[in-house]
């Protein structure tokens, strides 16, 4: 530290570290003068202990912000010396006490952050405080009481006010009009009223014409929306949150003024009355937020024009009716909360919600059988259909959800067997089929569900044995309860299973009765199989080499020429080791892709093989999928799936593309269900030795689909591995025993799968210029993650300004150390595809449970 006047304020040595201001020599402290900043977050260092007084002698600071720290002890009634101070930041501390009065007269302060501390106390006490350059006050997640302070309304300049998770009480006053700058005001969670029942503040509030956010949520506030105050806020809001408000009356139809809406939350209140139809005309909605209040009628079919409407919510409340059959017009809605209402029936037209997560029917009066189509929502997460009146059989697609973790369909009057293909619910956390009348054995096919945690399949007609594997160690007598005819262990309050050897004797031989004859057939065909193989090989050289199901139209040379305009380099999306890819349209208008196989390459023709042998046979929703091939001795091409967005590639590394934090998760829970199908879902392994983000491509959509098998392995019998002689893979992507030894295994992709995992999260390549010698992308994140991961996260997903910060960090650290657990030196230790798809989507559900799930928040309150 120099004496005189320095831009930035070091406190340690080290570049990363901590800063310690027990150990600050104070003197030298105090006779520094600072031009400028204090900003501990600007070399991502920690600091603790308390504030020294003695910086209150900094008299040219402009700046203090060690917010995200570790500091404790009282804030030095000193900082009110500071006498040209613009920025005073100490969110996220352990600070107690109370807020020194001086401060407030610092009449240069511009932001003021003091949120999520422990700081308390009464603020109404400070007067005559004019704060005429205000413009951020953040002092949320604290124990202030008393009313809100008056100097705030002194403020002219403020535009972003968040007093949320206090508890403050009294009227909440008539002066926020003057506030004519505001655009954000968060109220959350405190003891609020309002000095009359229509609310009246909500009419000062119309004078602030910039306002977007409106947070008043659990305060008791007692009153009715007026139709007037709510048509007349501001055209620029853009959320409107009142949950637990104890509001009455009906949501004024004049809501649909504030054409800009994005979210609405009104739950918890005691609102009458219909969904007024004008809620179609919010356009841009996402959120709508209605449940557990006594509204009536039916859900209008206007809130079909809601395009962009990501979560629906009007569960507990009276609405009857059907659903709206135009509900398949939602293509944006991922959560639909209709639970404990008088509704009826579902559409046949509503199982087109594909990219649906989250189905929230119980308690209605829903009837009639589940409808097969529920098979085709993929990614399912959650389907809670309790206590309807549902009957018929379980449909067995159900288990196709492979994303599906909670599956309630308890107290209904469903019939017949539990479907084996339950087995197959591989994410299933919950199951409840309690209360119907299922009848038959509990299928073994559910030892395989390892994350199963709940299970009820109490009182219903079940027998036989309650399997013994998987986690049914884990559950109790009251899981198997009221089904008179199941046995197994004492311990579940069940008779012991009887083992009759006359019994087995018949079950046997019916058993050497049914295999033998089925086991000649089986030799019979596989005989005329081989038979078939050997013909076909001796077919001509021009043949597709695809099955029939696949190649559904063959493609001469000329015609591929004349759709690639003679393979043009205008044409060209990709090159490769062994090719080129040009994007093609063929006759009939539709876009393909054409990979064009360089035969002057030796290894050229056995890529071709290998990806026809291999994509002949494989068939997932996250693999590209080959549409036909042409070949002959000259010529050697395939036909694939045309991606409008290219490449994962182009969207990490370009200056013109950001994906978001759930669009990186949902792409990479997209590969890794890619590869647990190649390692597991398929009769041998198949392992595609060449993971990188280039070999990722994304449809409309952006979902993302696995190519490019040119080098891909098949292991047979009961290898887990084998040798390559020549190395093919990408540098930095590559498994150590790959380049070492030549060995190949699944344990390489899901080395490259987490090499992938760092590069898509931290936004650097592993070739990238700035690591050499032995420092790799893998040693730097494994150094940096235990310190800080805002040092590795692409600066694109984490701002310790976001409200979310906290969550996303933490999803963010999971990530991370997921990819560690993937890149282990030793094979053996290495996670494999399936974990990685089970930990993926329970990142991705935590961040969805608290970024998209409550009342919606936005960045500002930080």
């Amino acid at each position: 530290m120099v004496n005189g006047s320095v831009a930035w304020l070091t406190l340690s040595g080290s570049a990363v570290g901590q800063i310690s201001f027990d150990s600050v020599n104070k003197n030298q402290l105090g006779a520094t003068r600072l031009n400028s900043v204090i900003d501990s977050n600007s070399r991502r260092q920690t600091s603790y202990g308390k504030i020294p007084q003695e910086l209150g002698n900094l008299t040219e600071l402009e700046r203090f912000s060690l917010k995200n720290n570790l500091l404790t002890g009282e804030i030095p009634h000193e900082i009110g010396n500071l006498r040209n101070l613009e920025e005073l930041k100490l969110g996220h501390n352990k600070l107690v006490g109370t807020v020194p009065a001086a401060i407030f007269n610092v009449s240069t302060l511009k932001d003021l952050g003091l949120q999520n501390n422990s700081l308390f106390g009464s603020l109404s006490s400070i007067l005559d405080v004019q704060l005429p350059n205000l413009e951020v006050l953040r002092i949320w997640s604290n124990k202030f009481s008393g009313t809100i302070p008056r100097f705030i309304f002194n403020a002219s300049r403020l535009s972003l006010l968040v007093l949320e998770d206090n508890s403050f009480s009294g009227f909440i006053p008539n002066t926020f009009g003057n506030l004519r700058n505001l655009e954000w005001l968060s109220l959350y969670d405190n003891y609020l009223t309002s000095s009359t029942p229509e609310l009246s503040f909500l009419s000062s509030l119309s004078n602030c014409k910039s306002l977007t956010h409106i947070g008043l949520s659990n305060n008791p506030l007692h009153g009715i929306l007026p139709r007037t105050y709510v048509g007349n806020l501001s055209q620029s809001l853009e959320y409107f949150i009142m949950n637990n408000c104890n509001i009455s009356g009906g949501i004024p139809k004049e809501i649909s003024n504030l054409t800009k809406l994005i979210a609405i939350g009104l739950g918890g209140n005691k609102l009458k009355g219909p969904i007024p139809i004008t809620v179609g005309k919010l356009q841009k909605l996402q959120g709508l937020g209605l449940e557990d209040n006594e509204l009536e009628g039916s859900i209008p079919d206007d809130t079909c024009r809601l395009a962009e409407l990501y979560s629906l919510g009007v569960g507990g409340n009276k609405l009857s009716g059907s659903i709206p059959t135009c509900f398949s017009n939602l293509t944006s809605l991922r959560i639909l909360s209709l639970a404990f209402n008088e509704l009826t029936s579902i559409p046949s037209t509503f199982w087109n919600l594909k990219d649906i997560l989250y189905l929230y029917f119980s308690s209605n009066f829903l009837t009639g059988p589940l409808p097969l189509e529920i098979g085709n929502l993929k990614v399912l997460r959650g389907v809670y259909f309790s206590m309807n009146n549902f009957s018929g059989v379980i449909p067995r697609e159900i288990g196709g959800l492979k994303n599906l973790e909670y599956l309630f369909l308890e107290y209904n009057r469903l019939q017949g067997l539990i479907p084996d293909s339950f087995g197959d619910l591989v994410s299933l956390k919950s199951l409840n089929l309690s209360n119907n009348n299922l009848s038959g054995a509990i299928p073994v096919s559910l030892e395989k569900l390892l994350y199963l945690e709940d299970l009820n399949l109490s009182f219903n007609k079940l027998e036989g044995e309650i399997p013994r594997g998987g986690s049914f160690g884990n559950f109790s007598a009251e899981s198997f309860e009221g089904n008179e005819l199941l046995c197994g262990s004492p311990n579940l309050r069940v008779p012991p299973c009887k083992i009759s050897i006359h019994r087995t004797s018949r079950k046997n031989a019916l058993l050497l009765g049914i295999v033998l004859p089925l086991s000649t057939i089986f030799m019979i065909v596989v005989i005329l199989l081989i038979v078939k193989y050997r013909k076909r090989e001796k077919g001509p050289p021009n043949d597709a080499n695809m099955p029939l199901e696949v190649t559904w139209r063959r493609f001469s040379y000329l015609e591929l020429c004349r759709a690639t305009d003679g393979f043009s380099e205008n044409n060209l999306i990709g090159r490769g080791g062994f090719g080129s890819v040009y994007k093609a349209r063929i006759r009939d208008g539709m876009e393909v892709a054409v990979k064009v196989f360089n035969l002057q390459c030796r290894r050229a023709f056995k890529s071709f093989d290998v990806e026809c042998e291999i994509m002949k046979s494989i068939r997932h929703r996250n693999l590209i999928k080959v549409i036909s091939s042409c070949s002959n001795e000259e010529f050697k091409a395939l036909v694939l799936e045309y991606m409008p967005h290219g490449s994962l590639e182009k969207y990490l590394h370009s200056s013109n593309y950001i994906l978001d934090i759930f669009q990186r998760l949902n792409i990479m829970i997209d590969v890794a269900s890619a590869l647990e199908y190649l390692h597991f879902g398929y009769s041998a392994p198949v392992i595609h030795c060449d993971l990188k983000p280039s070999n990722v491509l994304l449809d409309d959509n952006m979902v993302a689909y696995l190519s490019d098998f040119g080098i891909a392995k098949l292991l047979t019998g009961e290898d887990q591995s084998m040798t390559q002689t020549q190395t093919l893979a990408t540098i930095g992507y590559m498994a150590p025993e790959y380049g070492r030894e030549g060995r190949v295994s699944t344990n390489g992709d899901v080395y490259s799968f987490g090499i992938m995992l760092m590069e898509t999260f931290s936004g650097k390549k592993p070739t990238d210029g700035s690591f050499n010698g032995e420092m790799t992308l893998k040693h730097w994140v494994n150094d940096w993650l235990p310190i800080s991961i805002m040092e590795v996260v692409d600066a694109n997903l984490l701002s310790q300004e976001d409200i979310h910060f906290i969550v996303k960090e933490q999803c963010m650290s999971f990530v991370f150390n997921l990819a560690m657990e993937c890149t282990v030196e030793s094979a053996e230790q290495r996670i494999n595809a399936k974990e990685i798809v089970t930990k993926l989507i329970k990142i991705r559900d935590l961040l969805l449970r608290n970024v998209e799930g409550r009342h919606i928040r936005q960045s500002n309150s930080n």
